[in-house]
Formats: structure tokens, sequence, C-alpha cells
């Protein structure tokens, strides 16, 4: 497969008639190749405009999703990230890139090891990788500029914006299938945020995520 081509085409075809215009994150597409990521089994569709299963009935987002999200989130290179859902560690790339440091989680170690290995390959150096519950961080005192989730949440849990500095931004998708809103929250201070919807998806709820309450007669 030509993945040079591919790769051409889903910038063009996909990416950019989804309203992703930012130069910087169509030249990080060209860079960080997206093949190296995905399982053997899907390289093939790497490129394609489909969520792709990564195992644990996990999927990826689909490449303009991901485009999509860097373009909202606008990364500048003194910022922190906290990505919860390594999955592939595809995406985890694309935000390192452009950040000072990224932390990102994972609850399956074997995404965490396999994420390591590739993102080795990229040489870049300010990743840190942890196999752990997300929930579990709620208890840290770290903060962070930016979060970002990738998978889903049945009811969005404001606690997660207790991680964030004032002025940053988490990335988040709400809701239950078929029917999902990504969502970009900005924080002003502790009380006070504004909300953006960015666009409807569906992808798998975060493992442990809080389901939604039930309406009762």
């Amino acid at each position: 497969m030509d993945f040079k081509q591919a790769r051409f085409n889903m910038i063009e075809q996909q990416i950019r008639t989804w309203e992703v215009l930012d130069q910087d994150v169509l030249d990080l597409l060209n860079e960080i190749h997206r093949e190296e990521f995905i399982p053997d089994t899907y390289k093939n569709l790497a490129l394609a405009d489909t969520s792709i299963p990564i195992g644990h009935d996990q999927t990826t987002m689909a490449p303009k999703f991901e485009a999509r999200i860097l373009q909202s989130l606008d990364v500048k290179p003194d910022e922190s990230v906290l990505e919860i859902g390594t999955g592939c560690g595809y995406f985890t790339a694309l935000l390192a890139s452009s950040a000072r440091q990224i932390k990102s989680v994972d609850i399956f170690p074997d995404f965490i090891d396999a994420a390591s290995e590739k993102i080795t390959k990229t040489k870049l150096t300010n990743i840190e990788l942890e196999s752990c519950d997300a929930y579990s961080l709620l208890e840290k005192s770290e903060r962070y500029d930016i979060i970002v989730f990738t998978a889903s949440l049945p009811t969005m849990d404001e606690r997660f914006l207790g991680l964030l500095n004032d002025h940053g931004r988490l990335f988040v998708i709400v809701g239950e299938s078929p029917a999902m809103e990504a969502r970009l929250y900005t924080k002003q201070n502790e009380s006070s945020w504004s909300l953006e919807s960015l666009f409807e998806t569906d992808l798998p709820a975060l493992i442990g995520a809080k389901q939604k309450d039930e309406f009762k007669f």
C-alpha cells in the first residue's frame, strides 16, 4: 500500500473538508505516521475515515476527529497535557509534538507497553506513560493545562475540571451510543468555565465511568 499517497488523500479529502485548516495540525499529520501505531491486522485501514479496533473492546477515533480535536485544543509549546486513554499511542504522539510535557494513562497495561514501543521510535522524549485507573488521578495534586479523554463518559464528571490550571482546556465526549457530543471545556477559575460543543460521534466508554442516572417514575 502507498501510505504516502493515502496520507495525502486523508488530509485533503477527510481532514480539510472537516474544517481543519490549521497548517501546524496538517503538518503534524504528515510528520507522525498513523499506520505505525495501528495493529498490523488493520494497518491498511490506518488512514481511512473510520475507527479501528485496538483490543479490549476499544477503538481509535477516526483521523478527522483527531485532527479536529488538535485544532480545537490549540496546544502551546509551554503547556502540560494529561491524556486519559493512551490506546495505540498515536494521539499521544500528536499531542506530545505540540506540548511541553504529556502524561498519558491507560487502564490496560498492554496498551501502555505497545504504545511505549512505538513512541520510542518517534524520538519524542516528553511523554510519561502509566497504567492506572483514571479516577485515581483525582486524588493527586498534579494540575495540567490540557486534559483529553480518548474514551467517552456517559455523563460529565466535573471533578476532572479540578485537575486543570486556570485557563486550561478539557476535551471529552459525553453521552450514550449512538449519539454522543464532543465538548471542549475552558476553565476560567475554580468556579467558572465555558463549554463549546464541537461535533457528534460515538466512542466506547471509559472503563469504570459513572453511568447516567436512570429516570425513575
